[in-house]
């Protein structure tokens, strides 16, 4: 039985938020109706949240100034991304370890923060993340690197993305082809991994049990906040839509249109 969305949700003062952007604040580069009003009452009422994002290109500052330029008053201090994530994880296995990286500078930034080194001379760890300029050159590099032993992760498992009504191969697709040229699995960091839900709720000073996973995404948003310990929230301003609930053999605590209906 599908479960008809609520009108209205009352925020909790003693919760605290996670949640994506797009498909929930954002959608096709303009603001989800409510989004605006929904993140300054948010600031008003003093309550801690992060904005989850699997995009690995932008650096936490970026993306602030990217939302901040459609309307969105949010801080770079606000943004959590799967960058932040792997920087995390691979500092917790490695500490100063060696990576060769394919991707862009909010990847690189975050690795080096950490200390990490950036070679492509027997480095600990292949780190592949999204970028608009892979070259085959990279990937063979990449391929070699794993089959000689550097272990392989991924910033995210998302194998496509949405812009403007077109699709584009995604960090996830071209994971694929690095794992079928080597034959080695990578380890996603992104959402769903509960990793990167534990690293933003540690990043927060917050626990699971104080906090709400808000997302647009069963297979990415909801699950991952489900798997973590959090109630979830689905807005069905974006990935999924009511509909397909029943396919799902867990469901979020609550669904909303969009965040406007979040009082």
């Amino acid at each position: 039985m599908t479960t008809m969305p609520k009108k209205t949700l009352k925020l909790d003062g003693a919760k605290n938020y996670l949640m994506a952007i797009e498909g929930v604040l954002v959608s096709d580069n303009q603001i989800v109706r409510g989004a605006d009003r929904f993140i300054r009452r948010l600031y008003q009422k003093g309550l801690k949240f992060l904005l989850l994002t699997n995009n690995s290109r932008r650096t936490p500052y970026e993306t602030a100034d990217v939302l901040q330029k459609l309307g969105l008053a949010v801080l770079a201090e606000n943004v959590f991304s799967s960058s932040l994530a792997t920087a995390r994880y691979l500092h917790s296995q490695k500490p100063g370890g060696t990576a060769f990286v394919i991707g862009e500078r909010g990847l690189l930034s975050a690795l080096e923060e950490v200390g990490y080194q950036i070679s492509d001379q027997n480095p600990d760890y292949v780190v592949l993340g999204g970028s608009n300029r892979h070259s085959f050159e990279d990937i063979s590099r990449a391929v070699n690197l794993i089959r000689q032993g550097a272990k392989f992760i991924c910033t995210n498992p998302d194998r496509a993305g949405h812009s403007q009504g077109k699709v584009a191969p995604a960090t996830g697709a071209m994971a694929a082809l690095v794992e079928a040229a080597s034959g080695i699995a990578p380890f996603f960091i992104g959402k769903p991994n509960p990793f990167m839900i534990r690293s933003a709720l540690n990043y927060l000073g917050v626990h699971s049990e104080d906090t709400i996973m808000l997302g647009d995404n069963m297979e990415t948003d909801i699950i991952a906040g489900l798997e973590s310990g959090m109630q979830t929230i689905l807005v069905l301003s974006g990935e999924t839509q009511l509909e397909d609930l029943p396919h799902y053999a867990y469901q979020p605590t609550f669904v909303i249109r969009s965040v406007a209906d979040l009082k």
